[in-house]
């Protein structure tokens, strides 16, 4: 009977303590979920399909480089045929060689010593160039074969896009000839391409590659010789005609050559040469770098609504960048929607395939997007609004070893051109230890009220609005609990993932668990004067950034200018920006002593929840890195009461 009794007392207990650690598990379960952004509550919902993404940063940087094609378009108007070029390669062995390509071109290919020395300086000089042009040709040349072989034109033409653009079809001459086929504007029209303010299709790969495919047949209707075709390419079919009566009748490239313009007559060489190299690189030890795209890693879709890049970059997760090389004829990164006229956007196919199944989503995120643009006022009536607004913040990035211009620019969600005109850079080389502006934009809550006045000649009208930049409902710290990331914590507080790397000085994405997080260096308000500036003649945006003392870029942003053209008579916003007394008393020392060693001895005592990011922001001039040099700081790890020098 006890052992009865037992057993059940057992039994019992041990059921009590499953309830209990049910309803623990209950408990902690419970979580309110963090309030998400309309455009990650869109993402969320995406259906996705697993296909390796195909575009690498190497790829992008070729985009923008356009060494290539000055090296090419040197090579043909300044390099002269008859100067000898020393390298191994013999007469008689490239005559052999010459004589297979003759057997299987269209082309008349015959030794002369013109064509001889171009070859050896091709091969002697621009090696490394032909290198990244055949790993760009994995892309191009497919495409460039399929609509050659479908008009019947030589597929060897495909050489001719590296001697006119070196593939890069962002290309533009001095005369203004654009993209891979170098079409001039006038000719452009001519075989339908259209040039509007959005779109330019002499940098669209496939309508630039089916004109360029028209204008050889309808030359060599006129001509009936592939050679006198190229010729015509570049200097016109009258310069042709004109070189052909000039030389008495001959109608043989070689024996006209000297009747043509003097860049027409290093053309067709340049082209002979370029063939010469392509077909011939491995036994001249020419080994082509690494495709890191291949035309069939993309593929194209009709765009059934205006998109903008940057509303395709943030729902599809593809830089800027990518979808600008991918879709050159695009000029203002805006995709237009004309009922009669149909748009198309190429993307790698794993992109596709989320636009594909997502579409409905993808476009109403977009409407939705364009709908919070400031509309015209209609009444002079007095309103008041509250709108997010974008606010220019520049930083500095010190280039480490290994780092590439493309990856820094991805780092920081901006564009490789941006990032090489704020910092005056020709080329993507950079060195290490060179500090690289960065001018990026955050979202800012703006209420605004005012009474529009009627417009008067050269008036100046201010509106103070209130900017709340400080994150009032933000803890300062959080703690890592386990299964978080980086992404994850910057989604919950609404910060970015850089942001949040530089306040805790993290090198990667690996955090700890249990490690406490610095959630914001921003915590001040700052008043925002808005001047509406009457634009008078002779003024430009240099002159009236100088005026005001801002930038011509903050001028372009706060008024979405695309270009630098102004008219008079257009009013121009310009904001002024002065921190309230709270920012103001926030920045200084707390106590007297500590302003009059900050200012005597030049430093800092560390306060509750500083951060090195945070003191740097506060001290006009000073960065992290400085902080560091100047106190021996090796980590990020600063403690109230420390003093820090502020000054090297």
């Amino acid at each position: 009977m006890n052992l009865k009794n037992t057993t059940i007392l057992s039994l019992m207990l041990y059921a009590a303590n499953l309830l209990a650690q049910d309803t623990t598990v209950v408990n902690v379960s419970i979580q309110q979920e963090p309030k998400i952004s309309y455009l990650d509550s869109i993402k969320k919902t995406f259906v996705h399909h697993e296909i390796a993404a195909c575009v690498e940063e190497r790829w992008l940087n070729e985009m923008s480089n356009l060494d290539l094609y000055n090296e090419m378009i040197s090579d043909i108007q300044t390099f002269n045929p008859d100067e000898k070029v020393d390298y191994e390669l013999s007469t008689e062995l490239l005559k052999e060689r010459l004589k297979i390509l003759d057997s299987k071109s269209a082309f008349h290919i015959e030794y002369n010593p013109g064509l001889e020395n171009i070859i050896k300086h091709y091969l002697k000089n621009r090696k490394k160039s032909y290198e990244r042009l055949m790993a760009l040709s994995q892309y191009y040349f497919p495409i460039f074969e399929d609509a050659l072989a479908k008009y019947n034109v030589p597929l060897e033409i495909k050489y001719l896009a590296v001697v006119e653009s070196a593939l890069n079809p962002r290309a533009v001459s001095k005369a203004g000839a654009t993209g891979l086929w170098q079409f001039m504007y006038a000719t452009g029209k001519q075989y339908n391409l259209d040039i509007t303010t959005f779109t330019d299709e002499r940098s669209d790969l496939l309508k630039a590659t089916e004109a360029a495919c028209q204008y050889m047949v309808n030359m060599y209707a006129i001509f009936g010789d592939w050679d006198l075709v190229l010729a015509s390419y570049n200097a016109g079919p009258g310069n042709v005609s004109k070189a052909i009566r000039r030389s008495g009748g001959k109608q043989n490239y070689w024996n006209i050559r000297p009747f043509l313009p003097k860049e027409t007559q290093g053309y067709v060489p340049a082209f002979l040469a370029t063939m010469y190299v392509f077909e011939f690189h491995k036994e001249h030890g020419i080994k082509p770098n690494k495709p890191v795209i291949n035309h069939f890693a993309t593929d194209t879709i009709k765009v059934k609504d205006k998109i903008t890049f940057k509303q395709l970059s943030d729902l599809l997760d593809i830089s800027v960048d990518q979808l600008q090389f991918l879709n050159p004829s695009y000029k203002r990164d805006f995709i237009p929607y004309i009922a009669d006229k149909p748009h198309y956007l190429r993307l790698p196919l794993d992109k596709i395939a989320i636009l594909t199944s997502n579409e409905d989503k993808i476009y109403a995120y977009a409407a939705y997007d364009f709908n919070k643009r400031e509309k015209p006022f209609t009444s002079n009536e007095a309103y008041a609004t509250t709108s997010e607004s974008l606010t220019s913040k520049t930083r500095f990035h010190k280039v480490k070893r290994g780092e590439t211009l493309g990856g820094i620019s991805q780092k920081y969600g901006v564009s490789l051109s941006q990032l090489k005109k704020w910092n005056n850079l020709k080329t993507n080389t950079i060195s290490m230890g060179r500090n690289l502006k960065i001018i990026t934009q955050e979202a800012v809550v703006v209420t605004q009220t005012s009474k529009p006045e009627p417009t008067k000649n050269a008036i100046v009208s201010k509106d103070t609005v209130k900017s709340n930049v400080s994150k009032k409902n933000v803890p300062d710290f959080h703690v890592v609990e386990k299964g978080e990331s980086l992404f994850a914590i910057s989604q919950k507080y609404n910060v970015s993932k850089e942001d949040l790397k530089e306040w805790n000085q993290l090198s990667d994405e690996t955090i700890q668990v249990g490690a406490k997080l610095v959630l914001t260096a921003i915590k001040e308000e700052t008043s925002v004067g808005i001047q509406n500036y009457v634009i008078q003649k002779g003024d430009n945006l240099v002159s009236i950034a100088q005026k005001h003392a801002v930038s011509v870029d903050e001028l372009m942003q706060w008024n979405n200018l695309t270009d630098e053209s102004l008219k008079a008579g257009e009013i121009l916003k310009i904001q002024v920006a002065e921190k309230s007394e709270v920012a103001l008393q926030d920045a200084k020392p707390q106590k007297a002593e500590k302003q009059s060693a900050y200012k005597k001895e030049n430093v800092y005592i560390v306060q509750k929840g500083d951060s090195l990011y945070s003191i740097s922001q506060k001290i006009k001039g000073v960065t992290v890195s400085d902080l560091k040099k100047w106190n021996g700081i090796s980590g990020g790890n600063i403690k109230p009461g420390m003093k820090l020098k502020i000054s090297g």
